[in-house]
């Protein structure tokens, strides 16, 4: 399926019931946004919110690595949300080195739990998207966290500690961007560890293995899965 084209209509006030493509309002300006729900009779109570990597370095929410986190947890009946971050594709604003970037995911999130206020919510981000998802974790009621390729080493995660919630982090072993030590060194300091899940043969960006993270990511979180809603 592909992307419909933004709009400069206003935030929903409700979630589409369809793919959708519209603006929220950001702290920095208008924040591009892409909804997708899954198919009825697989429609669970849950919220997927999916974060891009570095938009410096080309990162976007049409990201391959992003498209197939949306599609893996769509496919287990989730409600799902791609944005781009200020200064990226429609979005406006200027880039902020993950501080600007976590207050635009907190105005999403917002959005998310005033249209779907019962909804589990689940928070995902591939390498500069899950620093920036574990960074708002801390303000947000989250179900369910999964990081993938999490930059450890390139960027400062001392301070981001385990919530109490479950926790899937996926490495690449033959990574050339994110140091897999350093991800495996952070995920073992952490009082709580996470279930880490090392992918032999993969680099940053899963070339060749995109259809296998589908796979691990499906089982990684499925225990996890919200109730199906009612038809």
């Amino acid at each position: 399926m592909t992307d419909a084209p933004a709009t400069t209509a206003p935030a929903p006030d409700r979630f589409p019931a369809e793919q959708a493509s519209f603006f929220l309002p950001g702290p920095a300006g208008r924040l591009e946004t892409v909804t997708d729900v899954p198919e009825p009779e697989h429609a669970r109570a849950g919220t997927a919110i999916i974060c891009h990597p570095h938009p410096l370095h080309g990162g976007t929410l049409h990201n391959k690595v992003v498209t197939m986190i949306e599609r893996s947890l769509r496919e287990l009946g989730l409600r799902t949300v791609r944005f781009n971050f200020r200064g990226t594709g429609e979005s406006e604003g200027e880039h902020d080195d993950g501080r600007g970037e976590t207050l635009d995911l907190l105005a999403v999130a917002e959005w998310v739990q005033t249209v779907r206020p019962h909804d589990a919510l689940w928070l995902a981000g591939f390498s500069f998207g899950s620093y920036v998802s574990l960074l708002a974790s801390r303000h947000l009621p989250v179900k369910q966290m999964i990081s993938v390729a999490p930059p450890a080493g390139r960027w400062d995660f001392s301070a981001i500690l385990p919530g109490d919630w479950p926790w899937l982090v996926i490495q690449g072993e033959d990574d050339d961007v994110v140091e897999p030590q350093a991800v495996y060194d952070w995920v073992e300091s952490l009082s709580e560890p996470p279930q880490l899940v090392r992918m032999p043969e993969t680099g940053h960006f899963f070339h060749r293995r995109l259809m296998d993270l589908r796979g691990v990511i499906k089982n990684g979180v499925r225990a996890n899965l919200p109730p199906k809603l009612n038809p």
